[in-house]
């Protein structure tokens, strides 16, 4: 019997925070042809944002202005319950310098289509990133016993099972957003789309990656040379909050042990790397060593 499952509509949600403005444009450019309609949740830019928004008025687009930062999960969720309005299928959300390929989100929507009429309940779909930066888009990220497994796509074609995606270019069925809730607003920023989709996995939702589907996007400031290779490196401020969230993240109990042990291990030679190698040490030592503290006291929030 042939399966009538019919693909639904898409509504992409934009965080923006001082944005470069000519980045801002060329993501909607290709992004807009390939969705139903845009929200940008503004968290309280310096520069005007309704004098940008004028630009693209006869465009689907929504600007929400926050007024103030809010952090990226706040951010997120106010655009998906404005999203939601639209009575969509999905979101796919993306930060503001990310750039999709123009046909990025028809393959995601693709792949999320045929797992769900095939019966998988599913909790995101995601795009292989290209930093330019780099000599290789990263892998996707699974734990496979107390190890950090890589999964690299076989094929452009290939679907891969994974643990977590980033959350620019994140394609989410409105059900699994229902059934897991929203992001986690008090982690802030950092590990918000790691602890959504541990989240959604404890609950029985599988991510995936789709190879087909692509995007540039750049992780961190200006990256770190190490033997060779290039390592992301984020302000101390961002440290803190990666750091803090990491640890907090270890003690929840819906997260599973391995892989609270393969993450916490990589966590740690991060803090011995970038006390280290980042400059000013001093800043990125304290940084990081308060945000494992506020993370055993579980002090969130904004800092």
């Amino acid at each position: 019997m042939k399966n009538k499952y019919r693909c639904g509509d898409v509504f992409a949600v934009i965080v923006t925070y001082n944005p470069d403005i000519a980045v801002l444009d060329e993501l909607l450019d290709s992004l807009l042809p390939q969705v139903g309609g845009a929200i940008v949740v503004d968290n309280g830019s310096a520069a005007d944002m309704l004098d940008w928004q004028q630009q693209w008025a006869h465009e689907n687009i929504c600007l929400h202005l926050a007024g103030r930062n809010l952090g990226i999960a706040a951010a997120q969720n106010i655009g998906i319950e404005i999203a939601k309005k639209s009575n969509p299928e999905f979101v796919i959300l993306s930060d503001q310098d990310s750039i999709p390929a123009k046909d990025m989100v028809f393959h995601l929507r693709d792949v999320a289509c045929k797992l769900m009429a095939d019966g998988e309940a599913i909790a995101a779909v995601g795009p292989r990133y290209m930093d330019i930066r780099q000599n290789n888009p990263p892998p996707f990220i699974q734990i496979n016993g107390f190890r950090l497994k890589r999964q690299y796509c076989e094929h452009p074609g290939s679907i891969v099972k994974v643990d977590y995606l980033i959350a620019s270019g994140c394609l989410m069925p409105i059900q699994a957003l229902n059934a897991v809730g929203g992001m986690n607003e008090h982690l802030f920023i950092d590990y918000v789309d790691i602890e959504w989709g541990l989240r959604a996995k404890y609950l029985g939702l599988q991510s995936f990656g789709a190879c087909a589907a692509s995007m540039i996007h750049s992780l961190g400031d200006k990256p770190i040379r190490f033997l060779g290779k290039n390592y992301p490196l984020h302000s101390p401020l961002r440290h803190y909050y990666h750091f803090r969230n990491g640890v907090w993240l270890y003690k929840q109990k819906y997260i599973s042990k391995n892989w609270k042990i393969a993450d916490g291990i990589r966590l740690l030679l991060k803090f011995i790397f970038y006390s280290v190698f980042a400059r000013p040490q001093t800043k990125h030592f304290k940084m990081m060593l308060l945000g494992v503290i506020h993370g055993i006291t579980s002090r969130l929030g904004k800092i």
